[in-house]
């Protein structure tokens, strides 16, 4: 019986790049361990401790690595809300990341205030510009949507339509688990356009998802065939990278100004005075 392999992980190397990109001779076991712990953090446990980054939509992370150096790219299609006020929220999950990554800089830290972590993260944040075009968020949304008891079956055709209209040529979407509350399980799919799996050229995106119902877990698979790379071409998203503004010692951060209902109404009788 045919199964089908994963469109991102078939043509890496060759239309795609790798999203961990680094090379290690004796820490490869420990730096894979590494790399699945911050994409762990980021994706599940960041958004249990904060639950206003749960709507932050990230698509996926990448990770660069040179000696003790890592560079951490988040790709969201909010990135205010990982960002936060004046970066507080971007300084906040690259603390967090290094409190992961070196277990006892917190226990020396609090013996020495000028103790220095073992290893030196930066935190990136890149905005994904089409989010109708990734398949991750697209899967992502579906499962939220059953999640809050909408019927599978207009989610899935919300999101085809949409993607469609962002300029796709194809998608495929495949819902699997008891549907609807069945008493037994089952799959269905739709489509419009074309996926070509098997041309290596064609730059299909792949994402998986899970929607927690009562039922049990639904797991939702999501194909988005966005065109053909040519050869000597490797694909390129289109995003841009996004840095926290921090006003300068003085400046008042940007911002809506406020102004009071009395306070008009004072100036407003004071002028009134004035001129009569």
């Amino acid at each position: 019986m045919g199964q089908k392999i994963h469109p991102i992980g078939f043509r890496v190397g060759i239309i795609r790049d790798w999203e961990s990109r680094w090379y290690s001779a004796k820490d490869y076991a420990n730096w894979v361990y590494e790399d699945y712990k911050i994409r762990r953090f980021l994706k599940k446990d960041l958004p249990k401790r904060r639950p206003d980054l749960a709507s932050a939509a990230i698509s996926r992370v990448e990770i660069e690595r040179a000696a003790n150096r890592v560079e951490v790219t988040i790709f969201s299609a909010r990135p205010g809300i990982l960002i936060g006020r004046q970066g507080r929220g971007l300084e906040e999950i690259r603390q967090a990341l290094v409190h992961l990554l070196d277990p006892t800089y917190r226990w020396r830290a609090a013996r020495d205030k000028n103790a220095r972590p073992n290893v030196e993260v930066h935190v990136h944040v890149q905005e994904v510009n089409e989010p109708d075009k990734d398949a991750q968020l697209v899967a992502e949304n579906i499962a939220q949507q059953i999640s809050r008891r909408v019927s599978y079956k207009r989610a899935m055709r919300q999101a085809i339509l949409r993607t469609m209209r962002a300029g796709a040529l194809g998608i495929k979407v495949r819902v699997a688990g008891r549907l609807a509350g069945a008493e037994m399980a089952r799959s269905e799919v739709d489509k419009m356009g074309k996926i070509p799996l098997q041309t290596i050229r064609a730059d299909v995106d792949y994402g998986f998802a899970e929607a927690p119902t009562t039922y049990g877990n639904i797991g939702v698979k999501v194909w988005i065939y966005r065109g053909d790379i040519l050869p000597g071409q490797k694909v390129e998203e289109e995003s841009r990278e996004v840095t926290p503004v921090v006003p300068q010692e003085g400046e008042r951060p940007a911002g809506r100004r406020r102004r009071g209902r009395r306070g008009g109404r004072r100036q407003r009788g004071n002028v009134d005075a004035e001129t009569s």
